[in-house]
C-alpha cells in the first residue's frame, strides 16, 4: 500500500497564515515563509503525516492566478525558503504536497502577456481556450477568452494543446527536482480535460515512487477521475455537508445514506475510490462556525478520522477558530501565530492528537471494510474491519457518534478485551487474533464540549 493510504493531512494556506498582503505588487522579496517553520513541530505533534501547502507560487493575488510556476511568491520568500521548508518537513518525517493550479493561469503569466502584446501574432494564441479577437472582456483587452467560471482574472488553459501539457509536465518535474515535493493537489480538477490529467499521471509515475495526485472535485462522479491512469484520489465534497448537517438537524440518516452511497460506488472497497475527507478548508466555512452546538466538534472529528478515506485538518481548526464563507476569503484564510495557542489547555487539540494516535495504531481505519452497526436520528455506529491480508494484520474498529445531549450506551458484539489498541469515547480499536475470545462490551458515547 502507498504512504497516502495511511496518512493524516494538514492543510496550510501559506499567504494567509503568514499575513502576506492580499495583492502582489511584485516588490522586494519578503521571507515570510520562515514563519511557517515552527508549525512543522506542531503538525508533527498532532500526529499528522503530510502537509498540504495551498498555492505558494508567484501570483497576482490569492495564489490561484499563477504568474510563474517555478518561482515562490515574493510575498513568501525565494525558492530557497521553500526548499528549506520541505527539507525541514522531511526531516521531521512529514511529506509535503503542493497546490497545482493547472486549469488556468493569471493574466500576468508570460503566455497571456505575450498575447496582450502581440495579439494575433503571438505564438501562444493556442494556449488558451476560446480565444478570439472579436468582442471584448471585462478588462477591455479587445479580445475574448474562456475563463474559469466567468472570472476573467483566470484565463483557462487549452489542455488539448500538446505544448501546454508538455509545459505543465516540466513544471511537475521541476517541483520534484528543486523542492523534492511528494505530490500535488490539482485545483479545479473537475474542469480539466481527462487526457490532460492522464498526461499528468504519466509524469507523476516517473518522478517519484508513490507520487500522489489528488484532484479537487466538488460535483460529479468520483469514479470518472479516480482511475489507474488518471488520479489517485479526490476531495470528498459529497460528505462535507452531511457531516455537519447531521449534527445540526439531529439526523444521522442523511450522513449514513451518503456514506453508503459513496462506499457502494467504490465497490464496497475502502480503497475503491480514494477519498480526501475534510470538515473545512480554504473555500468553505470553518466547522466551528457551521455547527450550532460546539460539543459536536468531537463527533465530527471522530467521523473525519474514521470514515472511509483519509482525514485532514485545516490550519487553525484544531483550535476551533471561527470563519464564515460569507465574510470573504480573508476570514477563511487568516494570519495565525502559533505562540497564541501554545501552552494552553485546548481540549479539541488534545482530541485530534489522540485521534491521530488511534488512526495510526488501528490499520482497520485505513484499510478496513465499512459496515453500519446502528442508526437512529441521534446515534450512529459502524465498524471498520480489516482482514489478515492488509498491513497491520486483522483488526477491528468500532465507531459510534452521538448528537444527543445525553449519553448513550451501545452493546458491541465483536469487540474483545484483549489486544486493546486504543480508544477515545466514540472509538474502540482492537487487534484481532485467533486467540481472542470475543464477548460483548458496553460502549458509552459521551458528549463533552470542546470549547
Amino acid at each position: 500500500m502507498a504512504w497516502f493510504d495511511e496518512a493524516v493531512f494538514y492543510q496550510i494556506y501559506p499567504l494567509g497564515l503568514v499575513g502576506a498582503p492580499w495583492s502582489n505588487d511584485y516588490g522586494p522579496i519578503q521571507h515570510r515563509m520562515q514563519k511557517m517553520l515552527p508549525w512543522i513541530r506542531h503538525i508533527k505533534e498532532l500526529n499528522c503525516d503530510c502537509i498540504y501547502l495551498g498555492p505558494c507560487f508567484q501570483s497576482g493575488s490569492h495564489g490561484y492566478d499563477t504568474t510563474d510556476y517555478k518561482t515562490l511568491d515574493c510575498r513568501l520568500g525565494d525558492n530557497q525558503d521553500l526548499v528549506d521548508f520541505v527539507a525541514a518537513a522531511h526531516e521531521a518525517g512529514l511529506r509535503v504536497i503542493f497546490d497545482g493550479v493547472f486549469n488556468h493561469t493569471g493574466r500576468d503569466f508570460f503566455a497571456f502577456q505575450d498575447i496582450l502584446a502581440h495579439r494575433e501574432s503571438s505564438q501562444y494564441t493556442s494556449w488558451y481556450q476560446g480565444l478570439h479577437f472579436q468582442g471584448d472582456n471585462s478588462y477591455h483587452d479587445g479580445f475574448c477568452y474562456h475563463s474559469w467560471h466567468g472570472y476573467d482574472l483566470l484565463p483557462q488553459l487549452n489542455q488539448r494543446n500538446p505544448e501546454v501539457l508538455s509545459y505543465i509536465q516540466d513544471v511537475i518535474r521541476y517541483w520534484v527536482e528543486t523542492f523534492d515535493v511528494d505530490g500535488i493537489r490539482l485545483d479545479a480538477a473537475e474542469d480539466m480535460d481527462l487526457d490532460f490529467l492522464r498526461g499528468l499521471r504519466r509524469v507523476a509515475n516517473e518522478v517519484k515512487p508513490d507520487f500522489w495526485l489528488m484532484g479537487e472535485v466538488i460535483h460529479g462522479d468520483y469514479t470518472r477521475f479516480v482511475q489507474p491512469d488518471i488520479l489517485h484520489a479526490v476531495t470528498n465534497y459529497q460528505l462535507h455537508k452531511p457531516i455537519y448537517s447531521a449534527h445540526n438537524s439531529h439526523n444521522y440518516f442523511e450522513l449514513a445514506y451518503n456514506v453508503k452511497r459513496i462506499y457502494d460506488l467504490a465497490g464496497q472497497n475502502p480503497l475503491g475510490i480514494r477519498l480526501y475527507n475534510f470538515l473545512d478548508n480554504h473555500d468553505v466555512s470553518r466547522i466551528a462556525s457551521l455547527l450550532e452546538n460546539p460539543a459536536h466538534l468531537l463527533p465530527c472529528y471522530i467521523l473525519d478520522y474514521t470514515l472511509p478515506g483519509v482525514p485532514s485538518i485545516y490550519y487553525g481548526s484544531e483550535f476551533a477558530i471561527p470563519g464564515r464563507k460569507e465574510d470573504g476569503d480573508e476570514g477563511l484564510r487568516p494570519e495565525l501565530h502559533l505562540s497564541d495557542y501554545e501552552g494552553r489547555d485546548l481540549p479539541l487539540t488534545q482530541v485530534i492528537r489522540r485521534l491521530g494516535n488511534i488512526r495510526h495504531a488501528a490499520h482497520s481505519l485505513s484499510y478496513g471494510a465499512y459496515q453500519e452497526q446502528l442508526l437512529t436520528n441521534r446515534q450512529y455506529a459502524f465498524s471498520r474491519i480489516s482482514d489478515g491480508g492488509n498491513p497491520g494484520g486483522r483488526s477491528v474498529a468500532i465507531i459510534m457518534v452521538n448528537n444527543d445531549d445525553n449519553p448513550y450506551c451501545f452493546d458491541v458484539d465483536n469487540c474483545g478485551e484483549n489486544d486493546f489498541v486504543g480508544g477515545l469515547w466514540g472509538i474502540i480499536a482492537v487487534k484481532m487474533t485467533s486467540s481472542v475470545d470475543y464477548g460483548a462490551r458496553r460502549f458509552r458515547q459521551r458528549m463533552d464540549a470542546c470549547e
